[in-house]
C-alpha cells in the first residue's frame, strides 16, 4: 500500500512539474524582451508574476529526483520520510508565494488586459497544460498553493499505511504537522477579523462554523443555535426580541474540544428518538401549501402588504415548526465527565460535516479549560455579530486513487420542505480501476433546490454496530452539493456537472423533466406486453386475477427487499428497470432468473413503473373524483361507508390486484423499525401512482417551464391521493360481500 501511495505521489508531481514549466517558459523570452525596444512586459512586471516560481521548480525537480530511484528499488524497508521531511522545511518558499500572490494575479491580469501578446502568450500557456478554459492568470498562478493543500491529504494516505514502528513514522507525522500549521496560517490571515475574538495569551478564537439545530432535552426537542470555534463547542438559545430590541443568546452549555467525544463508552443502549407521526408532518405540510397558495393570491389581488406579511409570519411559524420536528438523525457529543448532549438532524451530510470539522480542529486542541461566567457572557455576546465563514485557500477537488479504498457505493438526497431524505443509491462497486457507476436514477422533486450526494466506504463487519445512531458502519469518505435549478435544465440534452468532494470528485449528468411530461399516462401502441395495457386485457390474457408482473415482483421483494431500507422509496438503477420491463413485455422466460441478480430497488422500480404506465390508474378515472370526495368526509361513519363501497365497486381485476398489493404493503410496514418504511411512507409513493388520473381528469400544471414548488393546487391534489390509500392502509380488514369474498380469496392464494 505504501508503495502504491508513493507511485501516485509520484504521478502527481510529474504532472505537478509539468504545470510549474507551463508557468515558466515563456519568462526566459519574456525578460530577453525586455531588455529591447520593444519589451512586452517590464523587468518588475516579470519579477512579479513569476515571483518564486523557478524556486518552487526546484524544490519539487529535487523531491521527485530523490523519491523515484528509491520507489523503483522498493522494499518494505525503504525510507523516504526525509524527503518528505525536507519538503516541508522548504514551505517559507511557499510562504513567500503566498504572500505575493494577490499582488502577481492583479499584475498579470493587468498585463493581459494592456498588452495583447502577452495575452496570447497567456491563453496558450492555460490552452497547452489544460489549466483553464479560457486561460485565467489566477487559476495558473494558483497551482502552488493547490500543491501544498493536495500534499497534506497525500500525507494523510501514507501515514495511514504507515506502521507506528517504522523509522518514517515520526518523520511523516512532522512533515504533516509543519504542512498543516502552514495552511492554518493561510486560512487565519483570510479570515475576516470580525470572525474572530481575542482570549487569553492574546490567542484568537475564530468562529468555524454555526447553524440552528434541534437538541433533545429530556425527550423534548429544543431549536439550538450552535456555534463551532477553533477551541469549544458553544449551544445557545436565542432570546425572544421584546421592544425592538437587538438579538441575543442565552448560553445553555460548552464542550472545549478537547474534552470532546462523540461517543460515550458507558453508552450501551442508545437513547430512544422520539418520532413525529408522519400523519402530522403531512398536515404541516398541507398548512404550508395553503398558505403559499394564499400568499400568490393576495400578490395577484393586490389587496395590501398587510395580508401578505400576516400569512408570512404564519408561512415562517409552520416551516419552524416542521424543521423541529421532523429531524430525526442523532448527533451525541459528551464532555469530558461523560454527561452527554444528543442533535438531532435530517441528514447524513450535515451529521457527518460537523464530525468531520470538529475532528479535523481537534487535532489542534489539547489542553482542557473552563470560562468564567463573564468570559462565557462575553463569548455569547460576541455570537450575534459573528458569522458563518468557511475559509480556505481553496477547495480542492482530486480523483480518488481507487488503490486507497475499499468497495465504494453513493447515495443522493434531495431536500423537501426544508429538510433532506436519501432518493437514490448506486450499487457497490468492486473494482480495480476508478469507479464508473453509468447508472441513471429517476428521482421525484417536491419544491427541492439542492441535490446532495455522499460516497461511502462499505463495511463489511456484520456484527459492528455504532452505538451513536444504529445505523450499519459504512464510513462517509466524500460528499458534495450543486444547486437545482429547473430552467437550467429543462433542455432536452444531459447536462455534466461535476460534484467536488475533499479528496473525491464524482462525475453525472443531469436532465429535468416537468411533471406535464413525467407523470403523463401513455396507452401503449404495442398489441402485446404488458406495460400501458389496460390491467383487464393482460389479466384476461393471462387467465389470471392478478397480473404476472405484480405476482412476480412482489414475490421477489418478500423473498429479499423486506429488510431493504427505504424498499419503494429509494430509486432503483433506470437502465435496470428498463431491462425488466423489456424481459416483461416480451415475455421472456428467464424473467425470473434476471430478477434474482438484480438490485431489489431495481424491482421495486419496475413494479410501480408498471402502476404509473397503465393507461387508466387502478382506482380508474371514473371513480378517483368520488375517492378525493370521500375521503375528505368529516364524519367517520359516512366516511367508512364510501371508500369501501367506492373500492368493491372497481373493475374486478383492478379491485383483487390492489388487494394482493395492499396485503404485501402492510406486511412491509410491519419490518418498519428496520426498513423505514411506515404505512404513511408507502402511501406517499403509491398514493399518487394508484390514484393520478389521465392526463383529461388530472389538474397537472401544463406549463413545462413552471418552478418545481409545492405550493399549488396539484401538490394538494397529491396529499389527497396519499390519504386515500393510507385510509386502507390503516383498515385492519376490509369487508367484502359473498359475492366477491370467493373470487378475492382464490385470487390472493394465486
Amino acid at each position: 500500500m505504501r508503495k502504491w501511495v508513493l507511485s501516485g505521489i509520484l504521478a502527481s508531481e510529474e504532472t505537478y512539474l509539468s504545470h510549474l514549466e507551463a508557468l515558466l517558459l515563456p519568462m526566459k523570452p519574456l525578460k530577453a524582451a525586455a531588455t529591447t525596444s520593444q519589451p512586452v512586459l517590464t523587468i518588475p512586471q516579470i519579477e512579479t508574476i513569476f515571483f518564486k516560481v523557478p524556486e518552487l521548480y526546484e524544490v519539487h525537480k529535487e523531491f521527485y529526483d530523490g523519491l523515484l530511484p528509491r520507489v523503483q528499488q522498493w522494499s518494505h524497508h525503504q525510507r523516504v520520510g526525509d524527503l518528505f521531511q525536507k519538503q516541508a522545511s522548504q514551505l517559507g518558499v511557499y510562504r513567500a508565494f503566498v504572500d505575493n500572490y494577490e499582488v502577481a494575479v492583479e499584475t498579470a491580469e493587468k498585463c493581459c488586459q494592456a498588452n495583447t501578446q502577452f495575452a496570447e502568450i497567456s491563453e496558450v500557456m492555460g490552452t497547452a497544460h489544460a489549466a483553464v478554459s479560457p486561460f485565467s492568470p489566477k487559476a495558473l498562478l494558483y497551482k502552488p498553493v493547490d500543491r501544498v493543500t493536495r500534499s497534506t491529504l497525500v500525507l494523510h494516505d501514507l501515514l495511514k499505511h504507515t506502521p507506528s514502528s517504522h523509522p518514517d513514522h515520526p518523520l511523516l507525522q512532522d512533515a504533516l504537522r509543519i504542512s498543516q500549521n502552514f495552511l492554518s496560517s493561510i486560512n487565519e490571515e483570510t479570515t475576516p477579523r470580525r470572525q474572530s475574538m481575542t482570549v487569553k495569551k492574546g490567542e484568537n478564537r475564530q468562529l468555524l462554523k454555526d447553524s440552528f439545530m434541534v437538541e433533545l432535552v429530556e425527550g423534548t426537542r429544543k431549536l439550538r443555535h450552535v456555534f463551532l470555534f477553533t477551541d469549544l463547542l458553544l449551544c445557545a438559545k436565542l432570546k425572544k426580541q421584546i421592544g425592538g430590541k437587538s438579538q441575543q443568546y442565552d448560553s445553555k452549555w460548552y464542550i472545549p474540544l478537547s474534552d470532546l467525544t462523540f461517543q460515550n463508552a458507558d453508552e450501551s443502549e442508545p437513547l430512544p428518538i422520539p418520532q413525529v407521526p408522519d400523519e402530522e408532518l403531512d398536515a404541516m405540510k398541507v398548512k404550508i401549501s395553503h398558505i403559499k397558495s394564499e400568499i400568490q393570491r393576495e400578490k395577484v389581488s393586490n389587496k395590501g402588504s398587510k395580508v401578505i406579511d400576516r400569512l408570512r409570519k404564519k408561512l415562517s411559524e409552520q416551516e419552524s415548526l416542521l424543521l423541529l420536528t421532523s429531524p430525526s438523525m442523532a448527533l451525541r457529543v459528551h464532555n469530558r465527565n461523560g454527561k452527554g448532549y444528543m442533535f438531532l438532524m435530517s441528514s447524513d451530510y450535515e451529521r457527518a460535516e460537523w464530525k468531520e470539522t470538529i475532528q479535523e480542529q481537534q487535532k489542534k486542541c489539547f489542553k482542557s479549560f473552563s470560562l468564567t461566567s463573564m468570559e462565557l457572557q462575553m463569548l455569547t455576546n460576541s455570537c450575534v455579530k459573528l458569522q458563518t465563514v468557511h475559509v480556505n485557500f481553496k477547495t480542492v477537488t482530486v480523483t480518488a486513487s481507487p488503490l486507497l479504498l475499499s468497495d465504494l457505493y453513493c447515495t443522493l438526497e434531495v431536500d423537501s420542505f426544508g429538510y433532506f431524505a436519501n432518493k437514490a443509491k448506486t450499487r457497490v462497486y468492486r473494482y480495480t480501476t476508478e469507479p464508473k457507476w453509468n447508472e441513471e436514477f429517476e428521482i421525484d422533486l417536491e419544491g427541492s433546490q439542492t441535490l446532495r450526494l455522499l460516497c461511502y466506504e462499505k463495511s463489511y463487519n456484520k456484527t459492528k454496530q455504532n452505538k451513536e445512531d444504529g445505523d450499519s458502519t459504512d464510513r462517509i469518505i466524500g460528499k458534495g452539493q450543486i444547486p437545482l435549478d429547473p430552467q437550467t435544465l429543462l433542455g432536452k440534452d444531459w447536462q455534466r456537472t461535476v460534484i467536488p468532494m475533499t479528496g473525491v470528485s464524482v462525475k453525472l449528468s443531469m436532465k429535468f423533466t416537468s411533471r406535464e411530461f413525467s407523470l403523463k399516462r401513455m396507452p401503449s401502441r404495442k398489441p402485446m406486453g404488458v406495460f400501458g395495457i389496460k390491467i383487464s386485457t393482460v389479466t384476461k390474457r393471462e387467465h389470471s386475477k392478478v397480473p404476472y408482473i405484480v405476482r412476480q415482483c412482489l414475490e421477489e421483494i418478500e423473498r429479499r427487499g423486506m429488510e431493504e431500507v427505504g424498499i419503494y422509496r429509494v430509486s432503483g438503477v433506470a437502465t435496470d428497470i428498463q431491462v425488466l420491463k423489456a424481459a416483461f413485455d416480451t415475455n421472456n422466460k428467464d424473467v425470473s432468473v434476471m430478477m434474482s441478480e438484480m438490485d431489489v430497488n431495481a424491482i421495486a422500480g419496475t413494479l410501480k413503473l408498471y402502476f404509473r404506465e397503465l393507461p387508466e390508474p387502478l382506482f380508474t378515472d371514473d371513480l378517483y373524483p368520488n375517492f378525493a370526495g370521500g375521503i375528505a368526509l368529516s364524519d367517520s361513519v359516512a366516511k367508512e361507508s364510501c371508500m369501501l363501497n367506492l373500492l368493491l365497486s372497481l373493475p374486478e381485476p383492478n379491485l383483487v390486484t390492489f388487494l394482493f398489493l395492499l396485503d404485501h404493503l402492510k406486511r412491509v410496514a410491519d419490518k418498519e423499525s428496520i426498513n423505514k418504511m411506515s404505512l404513511h411512507n408507502l402511501a406517499t409513493v403509491f398514493g399518487p401512482t394508484l390514484l393520478r388520473p389521465a392526463e383529461k381528469d388530472s389538474k397537472i400544471p401544463t406549463n413545462p417551464t413552471q418552478p418545481i414548488s409545492m405550493g399549488d393546487s396539484w401538490s394538494l391534489e397529491v396529499m389527497s391521493q396519499v390519504q386515500v390509500l393510507l385510509y386502507f392502509l390503516q383498515l385492519e380488514t376490509i369487508p367484502t360481500p359473498d359475492s366477491k369474498r370467493q373470487s378475492i380469496l382464490f385470487s390472493t392464494e394465486v
